[in-house]
């Protein structure tokens, strides 16, 4: 018992100095994001990973300084046990109060392991959530407006979720979108409660919604499309309101395709390729999706 004791001690000690350690590099790249703040014309510029999946964390950084935000209202949406999220490097190094949303079992409890809660408000709803709901609980922890980031990934009804939210709820919006679905066609997955998306088809390739439609529905929501993430699944939106604070190029969205260029893998019955449209479409071409142009489910192959 004491060895097992001593053993998980040692364990948290050398990952909290690895934290310690990410966090101090951290620091140096957001000094070199300040010193340069005026001169990044495209968002790769300013790529860095301390929490985050794929490098957000460095956009995320440029944007809250490119806006002068120093004390950040959030609201991550999918966020798994919180150790690799969009929102943790914020929470571990700014003044910051935020609501967390994900239904992975015991969450807080998990959270609290490696986290040091006291230094920060953080709310956390342990649950499923679903297009009815969502604004219920957002006003429930009193963040249904005024938000300077919101970020949502939960592999399945985003489009449904970010359809019932308010228009321009924050700043700054982080949303995940499916490569797999091209650059052309405006389409997601089914409205279905608690969606899993391995568990409607087992390629996992059937998720989210595509690029087109995320650009649209942002649009109409008062956002404007800046770019992506390394890999090519998270979008980055910001407030029209704000737009002339950041000095980026913008993307020209009449081509998505450099977006939908898919740079990881899902299907499992490859080894180290990445499944092409033909191999999607052979995979998932009779399962149902929504064709939010035509405003209907239809087979993913008919709208191909």
């Amino acid at each position: 018992m004491l060895k097992n004791y001593l053993k998980k001690k040692i364990q948290n000690l050398h990952s909290r100095t690895f934290d310690d350690l990410k966090v101090q590099n951290g620091k140096l790249f957001e000094h070199e994001i300040q010193k340069n703040l005026k001169n990044y014309k495209d968002i790769s510029d300013v790529y860095f990973k301390i929490y985050s999946q794929d490098y957000e964390d460095g956009i995320i950084q440029y944007l809250l300084k490119s806006l002068n935000i120093n004390s950040v209202k959030f609201v991550e949406i999918g966020t798994q046990d919180y150790s690799e999220s969009n929102t943790r490097y914020i929470f571990e190094t700014m003044r910051c109060e935020g609501l967390i949303i994900d239904p992975l079992k015991d969450l807080e409890h998990k959270i609290g392991k490696f986290l040091k809660l006291w230094q920060n408000q953080l709310f956390v709803h342990n649950n499923f959530i679903q297009a009815k709901n969502i604004n219920k609980i957002l006003a429930k922890y009193s963040f249904q407006d005024d938000l300077d980031l919101f970020s949502i990934d939960i592999d399945g009804i985003d489009y449904w979720i970010l359809k019932e939210l308010k228009r321009q709820i924050s700043k700054i919006f982080i949303l995940e979108y499916n490569p797999y679905f091209g650059p052309n066609k405006e389409i997601c997955a089914p409205n279905i409660d608690k969606f899993e998306r391995f568990k409607y088809h087992s390629s996992g390739l059937c998720w989210g919604m595509s690029l087109k439609a995320a650009i649209n529905i942002m649009r109409e929501k008062g956002y404007t499309f800046i770019g992506t993430n390394r890999l090519n699944c998270n979008a980055f939106f910001i407030n029209n309101n704000y737009i002339n604070t950041i000095s980026i190029n913008l993307p020209k969205t009449k081509n998505l395709e450099p977006y939908t260029d898919v740079k990881f893998r899902v299907l499992k019955t490859l080894k180290k390729s990445i499944a092409s449209l033909e191999q999607v479409q052979e995979e998932i071409g009779s399962l149902e999706v929504f064709d939010i142009k035509n405003n209907k489910l239809d087979y993913f192959n008919n709208i191909f």
